[in-house]
C-alpha cells in the first residue's frame, strides 16, 4: 500500500468538500466517491485504535437508507474496514437508531450511510463510538488522521477497481422491535388503526411489524420507489396535503411517519395535522415521567412552563450537543435524563422503569419511541386533547434553499454587531413591522431574537447544506406559519435571492 502522511482526513475534506456537519460527514454524491468514504472510515477507525476501541479483529457494523447511492458507499466504507483489519457486519438498510441499539449492545464500532431528510443528490456517514455517537470534541482526533490507500484499488474518478461485496445481511431488526414491545406491552396500541406514511422511509417495513406488534391495526400508505426527502422541521406542502386526505377518509386514529432514516418522527392525530417535533418531544417526555431535558435552543419554550419537569437545558443545534449535556446532567446527579430536537428525534440518556419493565437508555435520536409513547398516552382521548393539555404556544420553521452559508453569516454578523443597543436597533428596523421592539438576543446557536409581544425569530445556518433556517414562535400556529413566511420575505430581500 502507498502511504501518503501528507494527506490526513481534513486534507480530504478540503480536496472533496465533503464536510463534518451537525450528524457526521456529508456532501455530494458526486464529491462521495469510494476513495472519499474509504478514507472517511479510515480516519474514524484510526481515532478509535487511539482511544482503545478499535483493534484488528474488532467488528464494525454498517447499516444505510434506501437512497440510491447508500449500497455503494456502504462497500466503499466495508472495504475500509477489511483494509484495517477489522470484520464488516452488514446490518442491512435499516433505521439509524436501530444500527445503534444493535452496535451499543455489542460494545462495537458502527457507521449508518444517510443523508438523513435531504435530497437524494446527497448522502452522508454518520459515526459511532461503540457506546454512544461521535461528539463535536471528537472531530479535531479524526481530523487529524493520517490516511494510507491502495494505488490499485481505486481509478481515477476515485472509485473502487473491484470492489468486495458486502458481507451476508445480519437482523438487527427484531432486538429493536423487541426494545418497544417488551417495555409497552403487546396490547398497548390494541384499538387503534394507524395509517403509515411509508414514502423512503428505511423503517418503512419495520414500523408495520413493530406497531401491529404492540396490537395496533396499520394501514401502509404512500409507499414510493424515487426518494422522497421528508423533513420532519420543514414538512413539505405535498407531505401536509397527503395527511390532511387520508385523515379526511375518517379511517385513522393517527398517522405516523418518519424522515429518510428514521431519527425523526412525524405524528398526526385525527385531523391530519402534523405535529412540531418539539411539542411531540415534551409529550413524550412527560408520558415517560423524565425530571431533567435537554433541547436545543430552536426548541418551543413550552418545555419550561413552570411545573411540567424538574430541569430543562438548552444546547446548540444537533445531536451531539443534545447528548453532551445529557451526559453532564447525569454526572450531576440528574435522574431520569432524556433530551429531544425540534426535529422531533428522541434520545434517553438514562433508565426508565415502570413497575416490573424496564426501558434502555438510548443516547442517539430516535423516531419510534416518542411515537409509540404518545400514541399510548393519546390511546384515550386521542392525540389533539394531548396537544391542548399544553399551554397555546406554537413553533414553526423553514428555509431558504441554495443561500451560500457566507452570506446567510454575513446577514447575521451584521445583526449581530456593536453594542446590544445597537443590535436591537438594527434587528428592529429589519423586523420591528413584524413584531415591534425585540426584548431579547440569544446567540447560542445563530441569532435567536425575543420579542416584547412574546414572539420569536430565529435565525441559522444549516449544518449540513446551503440553507438559512428560519424558526418562528407564536401564539398559535397559524401565527408562527404568517410570522415564518414575513421575516423569509425580509431576509431574502436583505439576501438577494
Amino acid at each position: 500500500m502507498t502511504h501518503n502522511a501528507d494527506l490526513t482526513v481534513a486534507a480530504l475534506m478540503a480536496e472533496s468538500g465533503v464536510q463534518f456537519g451537525t450528524s457526521g460527514a456529508r456532501g455530494l454524491v458526486s464529491a462521495m466517491t469510494d476513495r472519499v468514504c474509504h478514507g472517511y472510515t479510515q480516519g474514524f477507525l484510526r481515532y478509535l485504535a487511539e482511544l482503545g476501541e478499535f483493534a484488528p479483529g474488532s467488528e464494525v457494523a454498517l447499516a444505510g437508507d434506501l437512497r440510491p447511492s447508500t449500497p455503494r458507499i456502504m462497500a466503499a466504507c466495508a472495504q475500509a474496514v477489511r483494509d484495517m483489519g477489522g470484520v464488516p457486519v452488514n446490518c442491512g438498510l435499516i433505521p439509524t437508531p436501530a444500527l445503534a441499539w444493535h452496535a451499543f449492545a455489542r460494545s462495537i464500532p458502527s457507521l449508518m450511510v444517510t443523508g438523513s431528510h435531504i435530497p437524494d443528490d446527497r448522502n452522508g456517514i454518520k459515526f459511532y463510538h461503540p457506546h454512544g455517537e461521535l461528539l463535536k470534541d471528537d472531530e479535531p482526533g479524526m481530523s487529524r488522521q493520517d490516511l494510507t490507500f491502495a494505488a490499485e484499488s481505486f481509478g481515477a474518478d476515485g472509485a473502487l477497481i473491484d470492489p468486495a461485496p458486502l458481507p451476508a445481511k445480519i437482523d438487527a431488526e427484531t432486538a429493536y422491535v423487541a426494545r418497544y414491545v417488551d417495555f409497552f406491552g403487546m396490547d398497548a396500541l390494541t384499538g387503534l388503526h394507524l395509517g403509515l406514511y411509508q414514502h423512503t422511509s428505511v423503517a418503512r417495513d419495520l414500523l408495520v411489524r413493530l406497531l401491529e406488534a404492540l396490537g395496533a391495526h396499520v394501514t401502509p400508505l404512500g409507499r414510493a420507489e424515487k426518494f422522497v426527502p421528508v423533513d420532519t422541521e420543514a414538512v413539505r406542502d405535498e407531505d401536509v396535503e397527503l395527511a390532511r386526505q387520508w385523515a379526511a377518509e375518517g379511517r385513522f386514529d393517527a398517522i405516523v411517519s418518519t424522515d429518510g432514516d428514521a431519527d425523526r418522527p412525524l405524528l398526526a392525530g385525527r385531523n391530519g395535522a402534523w405535529l412540531r417535533g418539539d411539542v411531540l418531544g415534551v409529550l413524550c417526555a412527560r408520558q415517560l415521567g423524565t425530571g431533567s431535558v435537554v433541547t436545543p435552543v430552536s426548541s418551543n419554550s413550552v418545555v419550561e412552563t413552570p411545573g411540567l419537569f424538574s430541569q430543562v437545558l438548552r444546547t446548540r443545534i444537533g445531536s451531539p450537543y443534545v447528548i453532551a449535556a445529557m451526559d453532564s446532567a447525569i454526572a450531576a446527579g440528574a435522574h431520569p435524563v432524556c433530551g429531544y430536537e425540534a426535529n422531533g428525534g428522541f434520545l434517553l440518556g438514562s433508565p426508565i422503569e415502570h413497575g416490573s419493565r424496564r426501558l434502555a437508555p438510548l443516547p442517539t435520536r430516535d423516531a419510534v419511541l416518542p411515537i409509540v409513547s404518545v400514541l399510548v398516552a393519546a390511546r384515550a382521548n386521542g392525540v389533539e386533547a394531548l396537544v391542548a393539555s399544553l399551554p397555546p404556544r406554537a413553533t414553526f420553521s423553514d428555509r431558504i434553499k441554495d443561500l451560500p452559508t457566507d452570506r446567510s453569516r454575513a446577514l447575521l454578523d451584521r445583526l449581530s454587531a456593536g453594542s446590544m443597543a445597537e443590535q436591537l436597533e438594527r434587528i428592529e428596523a429589519l423586523f420591528g413591522g413584524l413584531c415591534g421592539r425585540p426584548e431579547t438576543i440569544d446567540q447560542t446557536d445563530g441569532l435567536r431574537i425575543r420579542f416584547a409581544d412574546g414572539r420569536i425569530i430565529h435565525l441559522r445556518p444549516s449544518g449540513n447544506a446551503p440553507e438559512l433556517r428560519c424558526y418562528t414562535e407564536a401564539e398559535d400556529e397559524g401565527s408562527a406559519q404568517r410570522l415564518n413566511i414575513a421575516a423569509l420575505r425580509l431576509i431574502a430581500s436583505e439576501t438577494g435571492i
